[in-house]
């Protein structure tokens, strides 16, 4: 049983990761904690999809001639590797537009607590 949390150290640390980031995003008030969450939630998908697609005792995508062509499974797949490439790089935007978003949120209502940015948005509709 201990072999087993040991042998899928990637997967638990990937849970601990996803479930901080999901209360991040849930619970808390603050904007910018929202967006820490967010990104914490991010980073363990990745690391799942990078977790899933590597073999141990695996070689690069590159024709070997020890290995030959015919047996594939001894080659790792580069696509999970390509695709979370690009996902960090949308990740990145995704959080550079949030918080360019999060400061005009703040030079207009001067609060990045939810409830009262609530509140603040509420005596803005009733007054128009």
């Amino acid at each position: 049983m201990f072999d087993f949390f040991l042998g899928h150290y990637a997967y638990w640390f990937m849970f601990a990761l996803m479930t901080l980031g999901l209360w991040g995003m849930i619970f808390k008030k603050n904007l910018v904690k929202k967006l820490i969450g967010m990104t914490i939630f991010q980073v363990s998908i990745i690391i799942f999809y990078i977790a899933t697609s590597s073999k141990w005792g695996a070689t690069v995508p590159v024709l070997d001639p020890a290995i030959g062509a015919t047996d594939t499974s001894k080659y790792i797949n580069p696509l999970p590797h390509t695709l979370m490439l690009t996902a960090i790089v949308v990740g990145v935007a995704t959080i550079g537009v949030a918080f360019a978003l999060v400061i005009s949120i703040y030079k207009r209502y001067r609060t990045l607590d939810e409830s009262i940015l609530s509140e603040k948005l509420k005596k803005e509709d009733d007054t128009e």
